[in-house]
């Protein structure tokens, strides 16, 4: 039997509408089957997810199931994956999306042809019987280039505010040089430290052209959809974005974009704030202010103009009791 050549990352709870549609698209990645392995981890779910992945496991070639008996959350999850990967390549997939034919073979035979650390591609947006392509923020397809040169501008979109951890396909040597694992225990905006360290560390990158991922929105388990505690995590996950920039070489000019990001993602989660309790809702705007708090004021005041009314707004009472202009 032919040894895997990418390995499918595939951690899920409680996704048993779903599922089965995922791991069915993962037996139509490759002409011969036996060049994908799967790995699924059933994160603690209680409705049958776990029995679907072992009686697909079955067919195939290459296949591990881990359980946990409690939710680990996605993050740590993925983490355990990384740990059962063979071959050159992997991938992630969530357990409510699913992918067009071949999309893996088109993946690997061009991260090896460009030499690539790690390649990105667009998405579908799925919600209900509505498709919406998502293009990868990235003027250049095909192209192999340095990933710290798609962190940039501070005002635009890039492609660190394109975290998505599923499109795309990474090369082995990223976990040998530490750049694939996500920060474990975090439940929310894990992937944000993530995408930062692999495109201010990893050596070559590409964005490519590929059959599709498709990506469901609007699914009542998914954490964008829940108000609950665990959305808490976003201000450390920004932190550790801070952390991860303030240590580069070039921190003076990547930071801006960080300080950007920062406030524009503690606008939005102050107003999702407003669907919460009273109390969680006092607890995530305590701890955007501590995160607010931790930018540097002239970075904070720049960042803060270049955003819209509605957001300066909506930050202002935050930065002044952060201590932060507003």
């Amino acid at each position: 039997m032919r040894s895997a050549q990418v390995t499918a990352i595939l951690p899920a709870k409680d996704a048993k509408p779903y599922i089965g549609t995922t791991l069915e698209t993962l037996l139509r990645q490759f002409d011969d089957a036996s060049a994908l392995k799967l790995v699924a981890i059933d994160d603690g779910s209680s409705d049958g997810t776990g029995d679907i992945m072992r009686a697909y496991a079955e067919r195939f070639a290459h296949a591990e199931v881990l359980v946990n008996a409690r939710p680990s959350g996605l993050a740590t999850a993925r983490n355990q994956g990384l740990g059962h990967v063979e071959g050159d390549a992997f991938c992630f997939i969530d357990g409510d999306d699913w992918m067009q034919p071949r999309r893996l073979q088109v993946l690997a035979e061009q991260l090896q042809s460009l030499d690539c650390d790690f390649l990105r591609t667009d998405h579908v947006r799925v919600r209900g019987q509505d498709r919406r392509l998502v293009r990868a923020p990235h003027p250049w397809r095909g192209i192999a280039a340095s990933p710290r040169d798609a962190i940039l501008p501070a005002d635009d979109k890039t492609m660190v505010d394109y975290p998505y951890a599923w499109a795309g396909i990474f090369h082995r040597r990223v976990i040998d040089e530490g750049l694939a694992a996500f920060p474990d225990g975090l439940f929310t905006a894990e992937d944000r430290p993530w995408i930062w360290r692999l495109h201010l560390q990893a050596r070559r990158f590409a964005v490519v052209d590929a059959p599709a991922i498709l990506y469901r929105r609007g699914v009542t388990t998914s954490l964008t959809q829940v108000h609950d505690r665990r959305q808490l995590d976003f201000a450390r996950a920004m932190a550790q974005v801070l952390e991860i920039v303030q240590q580069d070489a070039e921190a003076e000019r990547f930071l801006p974009k960080a300080v950007q990001t920062v406030l524009a993602l503690s606008s939005h989660h102050i107003v999702r704030s407003r669907r919460m309790d009273a109390g969680l809702r006092r607890d995530m705007r305590r701890s955007i202010r501590g995160l607010l708090a931790t930018l540097p004021v002239s970075d904070a005041a720049r960042a803060l103009a270049r955003l819209d009314g509605s957001r300066r707004r909506v930050l202002a009472r935050s930065l002044r009791t952060a201590g932060r202009a507003a």
